[in-house]
């Protein structure tokens, strides 16, 4: 019912998937309303401060990018961000000394851990919910994103590869702190063997590797330790789905489908919702506690 912050400054570094370079953060408790802001600390020329809000979502290829007027931007957000999300921190400072958020294990489970370290503390005001009213879609093609309206948080999401590795998968459950941390947030991000040299040429995954991302060559998977899940494919796209909707300020109470969408579409029905203020409301629960009165 309440906002939260950590209680104490959480630290943590490693390497970017995608830049390789190795980065330095201070997840640090922040002020009632302030929301998550990314600072980036090695930038002392210009702005360095970088709200996560929907419109500061600038590239999505492979990973959610937000920036500010500055051009100063920070990448790869979502693990992180769906952390917060599900565990209920509404306001962070977070205070990274490089252009990408360390990928760490490729799940979002060493967020979650560190933030149970730093602990958590209640702010003294209501939580603000985003509560869809109206179904909002986008489609692109044969992908489709879309926000309902549901009595809670609910994440339903279906991919589909041509490698037996993956195939078609599925899933569809509500969606709260518990259930993330037992079913979500150990899932890895994942990667074709044939795209490294390609996506290398174009300066992303230079920080990829089997500690951090599943990696399959036509029909297998080729980490020793093989899967965490039968299903973590589906599973972390869903993961990355809740991240990137925490641009939107504050959990989701609705429904969201996912068929074959990745970080742009997530991000599209994010923009097409802030473009629909007939479709969604802030309300907290507080609010609903009264009128139930």
């Amino acid at each position: 019912m309440f906002q939260h912050t950590v209680r104490a400054p959480a630290l943590f570094a490693g390497v970017g998937v995608h830049t390789g370079a190795y980065t330095r953060v201070n997840v640090r408790p922040a002020a009632v309303g302030a929301g998550i802001v990314f600072v980036r600390t090695d930038v002392r020329d210009r702005d360095n401060l970088i709200p996560a809000t929907g419109e500061a979502v600038c590239k999505t290829q492979l990973g959610t990018v937000i920036g500010n007027a500055a051009g100063v931007t920070v990448s790869t957000i979502e693990h992180l961000m769906a952390a917060f999300a599900m565990l209920g921190v509404d306001n962070a400072m977070v205070e990274v000394d490089g252009p990408e958020m360390p990928i760490m294990d490729g799940s979002a489970l060493p967020f979650v851990r560190i933030l149970d370290r730093a602990g958590l503390r209640p702010q003294e005001a209501a939580r603000n919910y985003i509560e869809i009213l109206d179904t909002v879609e986008v489609i692109e093609g044969d992908k489709r994103a879309t926000l309902k309206p549901a009595d809670g948080f609910e994440v339903a999401f279906t991919i589909e590869f041509p490698t037996a590795a993956i195939g078609r998968q599925s899933i569809d459950m509500a969606m709260d702190e518990p259930a993330f941390r037992d079913e979500l947030a150990d899932c890895r991000t994942f990667g074709f063997l044939r795209d490294v040299e390609a996506l290398r040429a174009m300066g992303l995954a230079r920080g990829g590797s089997m500690e951090n991302c599943v990696v399959i060559d036509d029909d297998r998977v080729l980490n020793p330790e093989g899967l965490r899940r039968p299903d973590e494919f589906v599973r972390h796209k869903a993961l990355d789905a809740i991240g990137d909707l925490y641009v939107l300020g504050g959990p989701v109470i609705g429904r969201f489908e996912g068929v074959l969408a990745g970080h742009a579409l997530n991000n599209a029905l994010v923009r097409a919702l802030l473009a629909r203020p007939d479709a969604w409301r802030v309300c907290t629960l507080a609010e609903d506690l009264r009128e139930a009165v």
